[in-house]
């Protein structure tokens, strides 16, 4: 049998993922569970994470499972990735060594890699991830890379447990660019346009001007999405519009692609859109709306005090969905290797 990696959502279909949102309920009513008793997950941290290495460590414990956390470059060897490349310079050694050695000690591989940010026709391949799947002989987790398939099960569990149902269509979604100081990763704004097509959602991707559309490869893989789910994708630079009767809110901010890695000129596009924060004013425009962020959040900048702290803000359960969902994806990778 193939392994079976968890890199994108868009490689699942509507019935595994609807199957995986049920199991990590099922997490949440119990949390323990004896998937990973005997197992072993490596947890290979390219950059700094908070939520997504505590919930996947806890997960781990939670299953019998052990977590081995590794920080390439810092605590464990620089990881080469390029295939074909003459080694000579900071990396100790290849992706190809290091995946195929960690398959021999674990069972689960996950890893977050983020773009370097210097040139997006190079980073918008996933070279990391899929260079670390290529080389494994164990299913392979996406823990963040150019989309975030982890917060994207989060996220909709949240929805189903906020609406109170599984069938999204006919309901409003708006994914809001908001400002940021700085300019940030696409992959949870990636992430939240697929999986808010996926589930049948009439989706508003609100963005200050079309320099802010997303990766034309995302954009198409969403109205693909709205073609089978029946839901519907619209972009609009009108925030009131956009806001007016709609049932979730999302906010995200995200570089704008024509600039990516040459952030200068576009600060002043940035700076004149500060307006799109998220406030009470523009909640008050939509139809009783979930409002939901992936989290960390610089309050009064994304989103006022006042969103944050209402009934209506999703994000503090959406975070705490990371780790049911997490173990429900460990669960079923895991059981691949069962006689390994």
């Amino acid at each position: 049998m193939a392994i079976r990696h968890f890199l994108s959502t868009q490689d699942l279909s509507r019935e595994e993922l609807a199957h995986l949102l049920d199991v990590a309920a099922a997490f949440k009513k119990q949390p323990a569970g004896d998937a990973l008793r005997g197992k072993a997950v490596a947890l290979v941290f390219l950059n700094p994470s908070m939520r997504t290495r505590t919930s996947f460590e806890i997960g781990t414990w939670q299953l019998g499972g052990h977590a081995v956390v590794l920080a390439p470059g810092k605590d464990a060897w620089g990881i080469e990735f390029e295939p074909g490349v003459v080694m000579d310079g900071e990396a100790e050694e290849h992706v190809a060594e290091v995946a195929q050695v960690l398959s021999r000690y674990v069972d689960l591989i996950a890893v977050r890699a983020f773009p370097k940010f210097v040139d997006w026709n190079e980073d918008r391949q996933d070279k990391v991830i899929r260079a670390f799947a290529r080389h494994a002989t164990v299913p392979v987790i996406n823990m963040e890379t150019i989309v975030h398939p982890c917060q994207e099960l989060a996220h909709a569990l949240m929805l189903r447990e906020r609406l109170g149902t599984p069938d999204f269509r006919g309901r409003k979604y708006v994914l809001t660019w908001t400002y940021h100081p700085k300019p940030l990763n696409t992959a949870v704004a990636n992430s939240s346009l697929l999986i808010a097509t996926r589930l049948g959602f009439d989706v508003t991707l609100l963005c200050p001007t079309p320099d802010y559309l997303l990766d034309p490869m995302f954009m198409d893989q969403a109205r693909g999405n709205c073609a089978e789910s029946g839901g519907s994708l619209t972009v609009s630079h009108d925030i009131e519009a956009s806001y007016a009767g709609a049932h979730v809110v999302y906010a995200k901010s995200w570089g704008a692609l024509p600039w990516f890695g040459n952030w200068g000129p576009e600060k002043p596009v940035r700076d004149a859109h500060r307006h799109f924060i998220v406030d009470e004013a523009k909640m008050a425009l939509t139809d009783g709306a979930v409002f939901s962020h992936c989290l960390p959040l610089r309050r009064n900048i994304k989103a006022t005090d006042g969103v944050m702290d209402a009934p209506y803000c999703g994000a503090i359960d959406e975070a705490g969905n990371r780790l049911p969902v997490q173990k429900a994806v460990m669960a079923w990778l895991a059981g691949q290797a069962r006689g390994r």
